[in-house]
């Protein structure tokens, strides 16, 4: 009897300091948001709640239909239902579809230079909330989220993993599991940016494989594979066929913001 009463009165303790700590932080957090003004995501202009101010919203470019439903790159006019563009008939990906929230234009890149580069893990659930309403589809199937890995060495001097963490931000509002271990890039890949489309497919070959503590995430499964930016589509499409190698069963991407060249969506 002894013991019982005392299991519950550690767990009425430890209740009451989850509580104490719980008040605390809504204290600061209610402090902080009187002392500092909430700023527009991307020009740091005060707003009201989080997001974006109107003027930058209004710049946003989100992808919606009509696109290619392979490549989710947008037409310039409507084709019709199910109409892939040429380019994904001429060269389809490895992966079986790819969907993006945007184009990757002057206020996306901000934001996602944001979070990358200035450490705005803040914007994480907004962006992590417009991933899932833009791959709605491709969740709906899928077994689990694969954030596209970094190199170690750069992961320990950027600190985090911007696909990763944006994994997350999806996982909480999908309820789907990140598949966190599933893939590990194992070549120090020199960065796309200002590359070539082939010198970019150059510099990813053979950089991604899947572990052998990842097999059992991979196999069978269909997989929705996240990042950030998608530009030549090389680094995705180097994930995939590491994903597909091991077994899993399909692969989607989903990514915050796109490269969409208007000359290259014609049907």
């Amino acid at each position: 009897m002894g013991n019982v009463i005392g299991d519950l009165a550690s767990v009425t303790s430890v209740t009451r300091r989850q509580r104490a700590a719980g008040a605390v932080r809504a204290f600061w957090r209610a402090t902080l948001d009187l002392a500092l003004p909430r700023l527009c995501a991307a020009c740091r202009t005060p707003v009201e709640g989080e997001g974006l101010c109107p003027a930058c919203w209004s710049k946003l470019s989100f992808i919606t239909r009509p696109y290619c439903e392979r490549l989710g790159i947008p037409f310039v006019y409507d084709p019709g239902p199910g109409i892939l563009s040429m380019q994904a008939i001429a060269d389809p990906p490895a992966y079986q579809r790819a969907r993006a929230v945007v184009r990757f234009d002057e206020i996306s890149r901000m934001l996602v230079h944001a979070l990358k580069y200035g450490d705005r893990l803040d914007l994480a659930p907004m962006m992590g909330r417009w991933l899932g309403q833009a791959g709605r589809e491709l969740l709906v199937g899928a077994d689990a989220l694969v954030p596209v890995p970094l190199h170690w060495r750069r992961r320990w001097a950027r600190r985090f993993n911007q696909s990763a963490v944006l994994a997350a931000a999806v996982s909480k509002t999908s309820g789907l599991p990140v598949a966190a271990h599933a893939l590990k890039r194992i070549k120090p890949t020199a960065q796309q940016v200002g590359l070539s489309r082939s010198a970019r497919a150059a510099n990813v070959q053979g950089a991604f494989r899947v572990p052998p503590e990842g097999k059992a995430a991979v196999l069978g499964r269909r997989l929705v594979l996240v990042d950030d930016v998608l530009t030549s589509g090389s680094t995705v499409e180097g994930c995939t066929k590491a994903l597909l190698r091991a077994g899993a069963a399909n692969v989607d991407v989903l990514v915050f913001a796109r490269v969409a060249d208007p000359a290259r969506t014609s049907i």
